[in-house]
């Protein structure tokens, strides 16, 4: 077997490091190499081998990151394992209201036979990521964190935690919404907590899902239901999106597992049956985290390292394919051009096409989050009726499933499922 890690330090001139190897900048790294074969790419994480295996959620990608993931050819791997979301409801009620009345409904599809989103396991997501990364020759150095760096004129000389030192033209950093590398880089974030805390786990029913999701707005916050394939001896399961107050949701997350049962069945239901919590539930605070700049010169952000969104929507790892996309398609026509990919000039584009994006999709996320979370009554009957407002309109649902699906706007190539 082959010694990636010693093979990348040993390379200590590169074209391009991407710092984070979760999805972001697995799929980064891959989408670079691929377009550009001649390009040397490394991936350097701070997470100790194997970490990834052990995460056992799920995540909504939407029908655009489908078609990178197809274009990079990873989804021929992912999707047997992939459930594929089907119809979408939206309901709002507090957890006492004896019916729950359903305000509106989208068909799950984009396109004929072509769903508008798919629920992936973290674990095949990175796997398969991480398999085609092997197979381009890109190297993967784990256990190390980037300690700091230096900027000088043509390149960025990086300095691990271990004491190496690399060498690139462009360093990308993907490593998270306490991104150390936007710090280090001086690039300053927009920032606020939300008092909330998300509450993941799976759950398992007796009866099947059939591919719908449910979104319920509860005056905590939302509470969700993603549909998953079964397990291996035919469970249905469903993962779970739990949004609450944060000193609430810990005390969940920590109490008493029949509370905690008692409280997601008051809010989950029996539409499917008995109903189990299938894994540790785990929670994490919510804020809103958007950079400032997301370019400085050698250096890109990417994914939450650009920004950090509420979960309502679903968006968040989504808005980091669309970075993925755009800044190979940046980089890539800069490098056939012959320009230097890491100068800020070329940088800049990649900013230009992102960032507006990513601010009006915190704005609608935050007001989204504040308008739905609450039980103050005129904002609930304001919200209703808009709700029925927009099932009445066909059109608008198309928009809406348009701009969920991430086809929406000025589409980088790979999300269109076209090479660069």
């Amino acid at each position: 077997m082959v010694d990636r890690k010693a093979d990348a330090k040993n390379r200590t001139s590169l074209d391009i490091l991407v710092a984070g190897a979760g999805y972001v900048g697995l799929a980064a790294a891959v989408s670079l190499k691929q377009a550009r074969p001649s390009l040397a790419v490394a991936v350097v994480d701070a997470a100790p081998a194997g970490v990834w295996q052990k995460d056992g959620r799920a995540s909504a990608i939407a029908a655009a990151a489908c078609r990178m993931l197809d274009q990079l050819g990873v989804w021929a791997e992912i999707a047997p394992e992939a459930q594929a979301i089907t119809e979408m409801i939206v309901t709002d009620s507090r957890t006492s209201d004896p019916v729950r009345p359903v305000f509106l409904t989208f068909d799950g599809e984009v396109a004929p036979g072509e769903a508008f989103a798919h629920m992936v396991a973290n674990r095949d997501l990175n796997g398969a990521l991480r398999r085609c990364a092997e197979k381009l020759g890109i190297d993967i150095i784990e256990g190390v964190a980037v300690s700091a760096f230096d900027v000088n004129g043509a390149g960025i000389t990086v300095h691990l935690a271990d004491g190496a030192t690399l060498k690139a033209r462009l360093l990308v950093a993907a490593d998270g919404v306490s991104s150390k590398l936007r710090d280090m880089a001086g690039i300053k974030t927009v920032k606020w907590e939300y008092g909330q805390s998300g509450i993941v786990c799976t759950v398992a029913h007796e009866r099947p899902h059939n591919g719908r999701a449910e979104e319920h707005f509860l005056p905590a916050g939302p509470f969700a239901t993603l549909p998953l394939k079964p397990d291996k001896d035919g469970t249905n399961r469903s993962s779970i999106v739990w949004v609450e107050r944060s000193e609430d949701a810990e005390k969940l997350v920590d109490g008493d597992d029949l509370v905690f049962e008692h409280e997601l069945e008051q809010r989950f239901g029996l539409k499917l049956g008995e109903i189990r919590v299938a894994d540790r539930p785990r929670a994490w605070p919510l804020g809103l985290t958007l950079a400032r700049a997301f370019v400085a010169p050698r250096i890109a952000l990417a994914g939450d390292a650009a920004h950090g969104i509420h979960p309502i929507a679903g968006q968040g790892l989504n808005l980091g394919f669309k970075d993925v996309a755009a800044l190979a398609e940046v980089v890539v026509e800069a490098d056939r051009l012959g320009q230097d990919i890491g100068a800020l000039d070329v940088l800049e584009r990649y900013q230009q096409w992102r960032r507006f994006d990513t601010l009006q999709m915190g704005i609608t996320t935050d007001v989204l989050n504040r308008l739905f979370s609450n039980d103050i009554s005129p904002l609930r009957a304001v919200r209703d009726i808009g709700l029925g407002l927009v099932e009445r309109m066909p059109r608008l649902k198309d928009f809406f499933i348009r701009q969920a699906s991430g086809l929406s706007g000025d589409t980088p190539k790979l999300l269109k499922g076209e090479a660069i």
